[in-house]
């Protein structure tokens, strides 16, 4: 399937952050980044809102890791982009976190 690899990157989050959503989801994957800073999986958060296998007309996310987007046939750049905000919005409303892409989009 066509893709462009890792599609978001990890947000880093103030340690109070991160404490508050460990609170609620017991856990949660982190990396520490340094005394107040700590970095959760994109990848993580994706998968938490349901979008891991899941499509949005021809382009979709991988099945196996949900930081790759895939073209399932046919998906045009329009699918793509509308694909990347809605898991943007989505992460957002339950996370109060926003996800940037990593892939460069022009």
């Amino acid at each position: 399937m066509g893709n462009a690899g890792s599609f978001f990157m990890n947000p880093i989050v103030d340690r109070d952050v991160y404490e508050r959503l460990a609170a609620k989801y017991v856990g949660m994957p982190h990396y520490v980044v340094d005394n107040e800073h700590i970095k959760i999986p994109a990848g993580w958060m994706i998968e938490q809102c349901g979008w891991k296998g899941k499509s949005l007309g021809h382009a979709g996310v991988h099945d196996k890791q949900a930081l790759v987007l895939v073209n399932r046939g046919g998906a045009t750049g329009s699918d793509v982009v509308a694909l990347y905000q809605q898991i943007i919005k989505d992460v957002k409303e339950k996370f109060d976190i926003e996800i940037h892409p990593e892939v460069n989009v022009i």
